[in-house]
């Protein structure tokens, strides 16, 4: 089964893509890699659906969820990039980054909302990948959570 229908079985409604807050595009290919740039919990007017330091003002629960929400987003910027996300070879490699209070170190915990969510919707096969989840002083707008995204993704000719 592929990643749109997953989709649609699990009754998952993506996001509007975000569009990029500053000087940059959301996403770039290179030849079959596709780079995703970092996204936060951003609503559609910019704004951040979600503000503060894990393990201060955040549970991990609260995270996980957090990290899930962008991961939905991911979803719709490589949505809008290749066209469906069927075209997803492999979920190739990941870095999530927490905004952590002084002495938080549930970093993968909340990271697995974003890794999880991967797999659910891509499968094991091609939605297990490579990651780091590390702990920030701080992240833009005061968001918990930002994930970029790197991605192996089939030829345009297909």
């Amino acid at each position: 089964m592929g990643a749109e229908a997953r989709l649609k079985e699990r009754n998952i409604t993506l996001p509007q893509p975000a569009t990029p807050v500053a000087n940059y595009v959301g996403a770039v290919r290179t030849g079959p890699l596709l780079f995703v740039s970092g996204h936060g919990p951003l609503r559609t007017d910019g704004k951040p659906s979600a503000r503060g330091k894990l393990g201060r003002d955040l549970t991990v629960e609260q995270g996980y969820q957090v990290a899930r929400e962008v991961g939905l987003s991911l979803l719709a910027t490589t949505r809008a990039a290749l066209g469906s996300l069927d075209r997803v070879k492999r979920v190739v490699k990941v870095l999530g980054m927490v905004n952590s209070a002084e002495g938080f170190s549930d970093q993968p915990k909340v990271i697995n909302g974003f890794s999880d969510l991967m797999v659910e919707v891509f499968g094991e096969a091609v939605g297990k990948h490579a990651r780091s989840a590390v702990g920030m002083a701080e992240l833009p707008m005061g968001i918990p959570v930002e994930i970029e995204l790197v991605l192996e993704v089939e030829s345009p000719e297909r």
